[in-house]
């Protein structure tokens, strides 16, 4: 059942960070299309820089919940790894529970403040002429460290489950795991086919 939970939980956190992924993609394109037409077309856009934070914000704010369910935030790691798993599940439920749970629900809270706010007046942005909106990409804010929130519970289970058995539960496959799977079977390949070459 914890199973179950932990990895629903990974499985909507990756489905969300793949899909504003996306992101990266049309900022890029944004940006590519904005030096275009202002260094050759000599037509620069007025919508341009707004553009830019707003993919970028979008990306950052729903993409943390991912990270998390990767172990991919930075640590300060150079004794951590030296721990044996029963310990560094302590130290991490620990934090959790004294420095990321209160920061994410205070987030979560004033996040909700600030993006309903902005909703409400349908808040556009004043850095530029075209007035483009900016309330959805603040109501990004509570529904991403709502969705970090999750995460953390998920990865406080893991810990519990880790100072029981004294080993890490597995996280869900990604394409990480896939592409060193493919990697470690060139290599084998490769052994073999120096291993009968060298035995003609």
């Amino acid at each position: 059942m914890i199973n179950r939970f932990i990895y629903g939980v990974d499985l909507l956190s990756r489905t969300v960070g793949h899909a504003f992924a996306w992101c990266l993609v049309v900022l890029t394109l944004g940006t590519t299309y904005e030096v275009f037409v202002r260094y050759v077309l000599n037509a620069p856009t007025s919508w341009a820089f707004d553009f830019s934070y707003l993919m970028y914000g979008a990306m950052f704010f729903m993409a943390g919940a991912y990270t998390l369910s990767r172990g991919g935030h930075v640590r300060a790691d150079m004794f951590y790894r030296m721990w044996q798993p029963r310990t560094q599940a302590k130290v991490e439920l620990v934090l959790y529970v004294l420095f990321f749970f209160p920061g994410v629900l205070a987030l979560v809270f004033s996040g909700w403040s600030y993006g309903y706010t902005s909703m409400k007046i349908l808040e556009s942005s004043v850095n530029s002429p075209a007035g483009v909106p900016i309330w959805p990409l603040k109501m990004l804010i509570p529904f991403g460290a709502g969705l970090l929130a999750l995460q953390g519970v998920a990865e406080v289970l893991r810990c519990i489950q880790c100072m029981r058995d004294n080993d890490w539960p597995t996280r869900l496959h990604d394409v990480e795991e896939l592409e060193k799977q493919i990697l470690e079977e060139h290599a084998r390949k490769a052994a073999e086919e120096a291993a009968q070459g060298a035995a003609r």
